[in-house]
């Protein structure tokens, strides 16, 4: 049994989506929950995973712990295939996480009105050059790792969610908004949804 310390919707989410997508039982423990919790990841950040002994943070150390520690379909077992799913899961962790956290930072820490909405602009203009990106990408073809749904299209179906909590318009291409459709209508995702809910209601 798993244990993930998680905020609801953050980008635990998508480690609890993929432990389902395994077929793994997990226990979620809010970090709020854990008066421990920063001796567990002193950088205070989700996810963190706890795997009997072993404490694992960073969100894709996690997730690559969890696909070669189960056997999956979810990326190739070995090869140049399996390179550019990893960069994959890289460019959603690394490179649109980071575009959406300045949401955030933006949100929490300019006063000035008119000085934020410019910057939350700004920062919309990046993340829609990364769906152009993502776009281009899905042009022939229905996930970022194919024919399948991987790691990293569950990592950008979290992300996606994050912009209706700003002023801003993000605008997503045709094929990525089908992707991220089936997704999150996948019952792995919705039942990681429900099971946040629960917790968060007991």
């Amino acid at each position: 049994m798993y244990s993930l310390y998680f905020i609801p919707g953050a980008c635990s989410l998508a480690t609890q989506v993929i432990l389902r997508e395994l077929g793994q039982p997990v226990t979620l423990i809010h970090k709020d929950a854990d008066d421990q919790f920063s001796t567990l990841n002193p950088v205070g950040n989700v996810p963190v995973l706890q795997d009997g002994e072993q404490t694992i943070t960073e969100g894709v150390a996690i997730l690559l712990h969890l696909l070669e520690k189960h056997s999956n379909t979810l990326i190739p077992a070995h090869g140049a295939d399996r390179l550019k799913a990893i960069q994959e899961m890289l460019f959603a962790n690394a490179t649109m996480h980071p575009a959406y956290g300045r949401l955030f930072f933006i949100a929490q820490n300019i006063e000035d009105g008119e000085v934020k909405q410019a910057a939350f602009d700004q920062a919309a203009n990046s993340i829609n050059h990364l769906w152009q990106v993502v776009e281009h990408k899905l042009s022939n073809q229905a996930y970022l790792g194919g024919d399948h749904v991987s790691p990293a299209d569950i990592l950008l179906a979290v992300y996606a969610r994050w912009g209706e909590f700003f002023p801003v318009s993000i605008n997503i291409g045709a094929n990525t908004k089908k992707m991220l459709e089936r997704v999150w209508q996948r019952q792995t995702f919705q039942d990681a949804l429900a099971a946040e809910d629960a917790k968060m209601a007991a």
